[in-house]
C-alpha cells in the first residue's frame, strides 16, 4: 500500500537534487508532479489542493533554511505537511473516569468491524488490559458466532446475549462488565452495505443506552474515496471520535489513508496490516509519512524485533556481524528469525531506501525461497556451514538430495553468502548495524 506513491514522490524529490536553489520554476514542475501523484493515489482534491498550497507558501517563503540544499528543504517541508494531513500526532483510546469504557465499532458492512474489534481486545490485552467482546448486530446471526469464535482465538471473554431486545442486552452487557471488573467493552454494532436510516436509527439507539467512551469508526482503505465520504456521513449522523483503517497491507492506492483525517477531523488511531489478531498496530502519522517519502520506518521494525525476536541471540548478532565472523549457520539462525517478523515485503517496506529495487529485491528472495535456504543449510554439516568452500561437487550433490533442492539453488545460496560476506567488510554496513543497535537501545 501507498508504495506507488512512495516511488513517485521520490522521483520529484530527486528532481530537486540537480538544482542549486528553490526557485517558481523549479517549484512549478516539482507540485505538478506531486498534485498528480496525490490524486492518481485517491485523495481527495480539496485535500491535495490545501496540501500543494501549504507546501508552496513554506518553499517559497521565509521557513527555508540556508543550511539545507533544495531537495533537504522539500524533503522537510512535504514530510511536515504529510503529518499534519494524517493527524500531527499519535493519538491513544479514550477511557471513563471508572470501569468500563466501553468502546463502539461502527461501519459498513465488509469494511472489517468485526475483525477489527478481535484485534483491539487482543492490542489491549497485550497491554495488560481486559475486554469483554459483544455483538450488538441482532440481524447476521453470523457475526455473533464469528465474534465468539475470535473471542477464544484471542482468549478473552465474550458476552453471549440472551434475548433480542437491545435495550436489555446493553443493561445486562453493562451490568456484566461492572460485576466482573472488565476494563473495556467492545461493541460491535450492525453494519450495512449501505447507509440508510434503518441503520442509523439502530446505532443511535445503542449509542443512547451504551453511552460509549469512543465510537470508532472501521474503514476500509481498499474502498478510497467511499470510506472517506462513509466516515462523513456516520460523523455527521452518529459521531465518531476516530477511525481504524483496516486491509493497509493490501494493494491499495491510500487515498483513503491520506484523505480521512482532514475531511473528517477525526484521527485514525489503529490500523489493520494483516490478517493475523496480532496484525494490529497504533497509528503513527510520522512514521507514515517517513515510509511515504522512501525513509521507512525503523521504530515500527526494532518494535516488532523487540516483541519476537530473542534480545541475547540479537546482541550476540551483533557482535558476530561487526566482527565479520558470520558463518551459514548464524545465517541460517537470521533466517529463522526473520520469518518470525513477517513476510519479507513487509520488512522491506519498514527499511529506508538505500537505492535497492525493493520489487527486484521481493523477487528474488520471496518467503519460499527463504524457507528453501533453511531447508539447505540443514542439509549441510557443521564443518560446512563454517567454512562452505570446502562444498565440492559431491557435497552439494548429497546437500542437494538431502534437501530437495535443485544443485543451482544450492551454488546461488553460497556464491549470495560470499558476496554478503564481502559487503559485509564495507564500513557502510558497519555504520548501519550501529545505527540499528543505536536505536534499539534509545527505545
Amino acid at each position: 500500500m501507498l508504495d506507488n506513491l512512495s516511488g513517485k514522490f521520490e522521483k520529484v524529490l530527486k528532481y530537486l537534487k540537480g538544482e542549486v536553489k528553490i526557485t517558481e520554476d523549479n517549484m512549478k514542475v516539482a507540485l505538478r508532479e506531486i498534485r498528480l501523484s496525490l490524486l492518481e493515489a485517491d485523495v481527495n482534491f480539496k485535500v491535495v489542493k490545501k496540501f500543494i498550497d501549504n507546501v508552496k507558501e513554506k518553499a517559497l517563503g521565509t521557513e527555508v533554511q540556508e543550511s539545507l540544499n533544495p531537495y533537504q528543504q522539500m524533503v522537510k517541508i512535504v514530510k511536515t505537511e504529510l503529518e499534519t494531513m494524517l493527524g500531527t500526532q499519535d493519538k491513544e483510546l479514550n477511557s471513563a473516569p471508572t470501569k468500563p469504557s466501553v468502546i463502539m465499532l461502527v461501519g459498513l458492512q465488509g469494511t472489517g468491524k468485526t475483525t477489527s474489534a478481535g484485534k483491539l481486545a487482543h492490542y489491549l490485552k497485550e497491554q495488560g488490559k481486559s475486554s469483554l467482546l459483544c455483538s450488538l448486530d441482532l440481524k447476521r446471526l453470523a457475526a455473533g458466532e464469528q465474534l465468539e469464535t475470535i473471542a477464544r482465538e484471542v482468549g478473552v471473554n465474550f458476552y453471549k446475549r440472551e434475548s433480542s431486545d437491545l435495550e436489555k442486552i446493553t443493561r445486562d452487557l453493562l451490568k456484566t462488565a461492572r460485576e466482573y471488573g472488565y476494563d473495556y467493552i467492545i461493541a460491535d454494532t450492525a453494519g450495512r452495505l449501505h447507509i440508510d436510516e434503518e441503520l442509523m436509527a439502530e446505532l443511535q439507539q445503542v449509542k443512547n443506552s451504551l453511552d460509549p467512551t469512543e465510537i470508532i469508526f472501521v474503514a476500509d482503505s481498499l474502498t478510497g474515496q467511499d470510506a472517506v465520504n462513509s466516515a462523513l456521513q456516520f460523523s455527521e449522523q452518529i459521531g465518531i471520535d476516530s477511525i481504524i483503517l483496516t486491509k493497509l497491507d493490501a494493494d491499495a492506492r491510500g487515498g483513503a489513508a491520506l484523505s480521512i483525517v482532514s475531511v473528517t477531523e477525526k484521527p485514525i488511531k489503529f490500523i489493520g496490516v494483516g490478517e493475523k489478531n496480532s496484525d494490529f498496530q497504533k497509528f503513527y502519522p510520522d512514521r507514515l509519512a517517513s515510509k511515504i517519502l522512501g525513509m521507512g520506518d525503523v521504530l515500527s521494525l526494532i518494535e516488532k524485533a523487540e516483541k519476537e525476536l530473542d534480545e541475547e541471540k540479537a546482541e550476540e548478532m551483533t557482535r558476530r556481524l561487526m566482527q565479520n565472523e558470520f558463518t551459514l549457520e548464524d545465517f541460517r539462525s537470521q533466517l529463522q528469525q526473520v520469518q518470525k517478523l513477517g513476510s519479507l515485503g513487509d520488512i522491506m517496506g519498514m527499511l529506508p531506501n538505500m537505492g535497492i529495487n525493493r520489487e527486484m529485491a521481493g523477487a528474488a528472495m520471496d518467503d519460499k525461497k527463504v524457507k528453501h535456504m533453511i531447508a539447505i543449510i540443514n542439509s549441510m554439516t557443521p564443518r560446512e556451514m563454517e567454512n562452505p568452500k570446502i562444498v565440492d561437487g559431491r557435497r552439494r550433490y548429497r546437500i542437494s538430495k538431502g534437501s530437495g533442492r535443485p544443485v543451482q539453488e544450492i551454488n546461488q545460496l553460497l556464491r549470495g553468502y560470499m558476496e554478503m560476506k564481502k559487503y559485509m567488510k564495507k564500513p557502510f554496513f558497519k555504520k548501519m548495524i550501529k545505527k540499528f543497535d543505536f536505536l534499539s537501545k534509545m527505545r
